[in-house]
């Protein structure tokens, strides 16, 4: 199975609108490639889903049932290797992550890590780019 990592803003997707493409990336990764974090990576979820900007817009236990849906699925590495590639450093948790993986994408919303695509070899995609690889299986 390929390796795919989340970033948090493309988590968020899923997080605030239920059926979207997001989250419709998140549950085809499930099912299709194996789902990777890193400590640092699941605390910036965790960090980004409890932020009272988002609260308002959920409704119950949302964001609960969101991280259920990526940390079972989800194995989890610590990278070893640190990187500097990304304009926003604190990015850079993402490709580190990547790489202790092995990776093959990074399924991101986030244009200073979208703008690497293709870095070392891993794509970096939008949800929605991700999703469309599999309806063009179909």
């Amino acid at each position: 199975m390929p390796n795919v990592v989340f970033d948090a803003s493309a988590l968020v997707g899923a997080l605030l609108k239920a059926n979207s493409i997001p989250e419709r990336a998140l549950v085809l990764a499930r099912s299709n490639d194996t789902i990777w974090l890193s400590p640092p990576v699941e605390s910036e979820i965790r960090e980004v889903f409890a932020r009272p900007k988002f609260r308002k817009y959920l409704d119950g236990d949302r964001a609960e049932r969101i991280l259920a849906l990526l940390l079972v699925a989800a194995r989890s590495v610590t990278p070893m290797e640190t990187v500097w590639d990304c304009r926003d450093v604190r990015d850079n948790k993402y490709l580190e992550l990547a790489l202790a993986a092995g990776a093959d994408t990074i399924i991101a919303s986030d244009d200073d890590l979208l703008d690497l695509d293709p870095w070392r070899g891993i794509r970096i995609v939008k949800p929605a780019d991700y999703v469309r690889r599999f309806e063009t299986l179909l």
